[in-house]
C-alpha cells in the first residue's frame, strides 16, 4: 500500500508538471494542490516524507502553484513561494518568484532581500541580477518622489 501511495503522489506531480508545461494552469494548480495535500497526509500519518515525496518535489509544487497564481495577478495568494522556501531553503527559484511579487507590490526592501538571497545561492542567475538592479533603481525613484 505504501508503495502504491508513493507512486500515486509521483503520478500526480508528473501530471501537474505536464499541464503546467502546456499552459493548462487550472488543471496544473488543482493537481499541485492535490500533491501538497497528499504530502501532508503522508507526513501526518507518521510516514517519512522523503519516502514518498522529496522536499525538492514539494518545493517545486508550491513554487509552480504560486507562479500560476501570479499569472492570475493574485499576488498575495501567489506567496506559495514562501512555503517552497520553508521546505527547501536552498532552492533559489522560489526566492526569485517571491522577490518579483514583492517588487510588484512595492515592497522593494523585501524584494531586494530575496534577489540577494537568489544570488547567494546562484550567482549566475541572470534574471535575478537584472531584477536586483531594477529594484534598486525603482526604490531610489520612489524615495526621490517621497512615496
Amino acid at each position: 500500500m505504501e508503495g502504491q501511495q508513493g507512486q500515486e503522489n509521483l503520478a500526480t506531480l508528473a501530471l501537474a508538471q505536464a499541464h503546467f508545461q502546456k499552459g493548462e494552469y487550472a488543471e496544473a494548480e488543482a493537481l499541485y494542490s492535490a500533491y501538497v495535500r497528499q504530502y501532508a497526509c503522508a507526513a501526518s500519518e507518521g510516514e517519512a516524507p522523503g519516502s514518498k515525496c522529496s522536499p525538492e518535489d514539494l518545493a517545486t509544487a508550491y513554487n509552480n502553484r504560486g507562479q500560476i497564481k501570479c499569472f492570475r495577478v493574485d499576488y498575495y495568494e501567489a506567496m506559495d513561494g514562501t512555503s517552497a522556501v520553508e521546505v527547501q531553503p536552498s532552492f533559489e527559484v522560489p526566492y526569485y518568484h517571491r522577490g518579483l511579487i514583492l517588487y510588484r507590490l512595492g515592497y522593494f526592501d523585501d524584494a531586494l532581500e530575496d534577489f540577494k538571497k537568489v544570488l547567494d545561492l546562484n550567482p549566475g542567475f541572470q534574471d535575478a541580477i537584472l531584477s536586483l538592479k531594477q529594484t534598486v533603481l525603482d526604490k531610489k525613484e520612489k524615495q526621490r518622489r517621497n512615496y
